[in-house]
């Protein structure tokens, strides 16, 4: 089912999906031809904002905490995708340990955890949850909404290898974004494949990286289909040396906030766009919405107040704020029942396997939906994702434009792929 939308697809949004679905063929021959090349992650989701003239990913996700939003009609094409990524990677595997965020208490999450295992259940693995939590030390049951229960183990580490006390599992995969750090038990594990690899957490991940792979991804995908690529790319900037507590760095935040918001207002005058242009400043690594603030003026930020301050100065786990990404703000014009919306579109090895509509009725087509109050609808991917109805006029079919941002998505995910291999700290020793 659908949801009921009101989209603005107009102008060059409506150009964009005609030319996307025109060059399907050589659209799915070169994302074909990029997985021969690199890697994709083992699972990510991808937050896409539609501003009607503008279609972009704004933020990847390498640690995904959202499966239990996904349509149910959904699941098999999730569990066929994870048997394709088990299959490249440990062809033989028969246990998986899935490795948790420590707040395993949030009901949303535990619903979550339990779709996943559920997905690779499926996918012909036993699988097992191992939690990092300092204070777990015995197997502890908790209990779901829906009355299922899941049991947490600790970790137990045995001659270089990572499992359960009577659980050895050739692979891993976390699901814990490492925000606090690398903890020295997931290192230098022996033969055991450990998913995503621990670089891509955000103790060393950085979002101006991604971004940076993004810059060469879609100037790659623009000429393929002979478009402007800042239809489909925010521009952005990455600043250092911050601490918001103390007002330090903040001349230099201004400064890149200009230069991106000029950047925009000379494509907004190109394509003819009348909005008032906007910035998001963001945290350089880390997630769960935290730590963000949309600027329309560099000079906001001369009267920035105590609160404002401490809400960007920490984020989860306690962290510091030292860097950020300045990127163009995209507008949503995506509705659902009237309520601001942005698509969010679940992958697992290259595949699309669903997708959700955030939806937030107290904030505002150019601010953060990723915040409390939101609300999550499943996207109608199953038989659209990867069908669309070619020959329809543009921007009156659901499934073209879920196609399309499915396109989008998995150019984040080509992205993430660029990034994890340039931040290899072992790249080094297989060149």
């Amino acid at each position: 089912m659908v949801p009921h939308l009101i989209t603005a697809l107009t102008g060059p949004i409506n150009e964009l999906e005609q030319r996307i679905l025109e060059s399907m063929p050589a659209i799915e021959r070169w994302f074909r031809l990029e997985w021969m090349e690199h890697t994709p992650p083992f699972y990510c989701s991808a937050d896409v904002r539609n501003a009607g003239f503008k279609l972009a990913p704004v933020d990847t996700n390498l640690f995904p905490g959202g499966f239990n939003n996904l349509s149910p009609e959904m699941l098999p094409l999730a569990v066929q995708a994870a048997m394709a990524a088990i299959e490249k990677i440990c062809p033989e595997a028969k246990n998986l340990l899935l490795v948790p965020e420590n707040h395993t208490r949030n009901s949303f999450y535990l619903t979550h955890l339990a779709t996943l295992m559920r997905i690779f259940t499926q996918a012909g693995l036993n699988v097992r949850l191992g939690s990092l939590a300092p204070d777990l030390t015995e197997p502890t049951e908790l209990t779901l909404p829906d009355g299922q229960s899941l049991s947490f183990e600790p970790l137990v580490r045995h001659r270089g290898r990572l499992g359960l006390k009577d659980f050895d599992p050739c692979t891993i995969l976390l699901n814990n974004d490492l925000s606090a750090g690398i903890p020295a038990i997931l290192e230098d594990l022996h033969e055991q494949y450990l998913l995503p690899p621990l670089h891509a957490g955000w103790a060393l991940r950085r979002k101006t990286q991604h971004f940076k792979a993004y810059d060469d991804v879609a100037k790659k995908f623009a000429k393929l289909l002979g478009m402007d690529p800042w239809l489909i790319n925010p521009a952005y900037a990455g600043v250092d040396g911050l601490d918001f507590a103390v007002g330090e760095g903040l001349e230099a935040l201004q400064t890149q906030v200009d230069a991106v918001l000029a950047k925009t207002r000379r494509k907004y005058k190109e394509y003819g766009i009348a909005e008032k242009p906007f910035v998001v400043i963001k945290p350089d690594s880390g997630t769960y919405g935290m730590g963000i603030m949309t600027v329309r003026d560099a000079k906001e930020l001369d009267d920035m107040s105590r609160r404002a301050c401490n809400k960007m100065a920490v984020i989860k786990d306690g962290q510091a704020v030292r860097r950020v990404l300045v990127q163009e703000g995209v507008p949503t014009n995506e509705r659902v029942n009237a309520a601001v919306a942005e698509p969010v579109v679940y992958m697992m090895d290259r595949y699309v396997v669903g997708g959700f509509y955030r939806v937030h009725a107290e904030r505002g087509a150019d601010e953060n939906l990723n915040a409390p109050g939101a609300s999550y609808v499943p996207l109608a991917f199953a038989p659209s994702g990867s069908l669309p109805r070619l020959g329809e006029k543009p921007g009156v079919s659901a499934p073209n434009r879920f196609y399309m941002y499915g396109v989008i998505a998995r150019l984040g995910m080509v992205a993430a792929s660029y990034e994890l291999e340039v931040t290899d700290p072992q790249a080094e020793v297989y060149a």
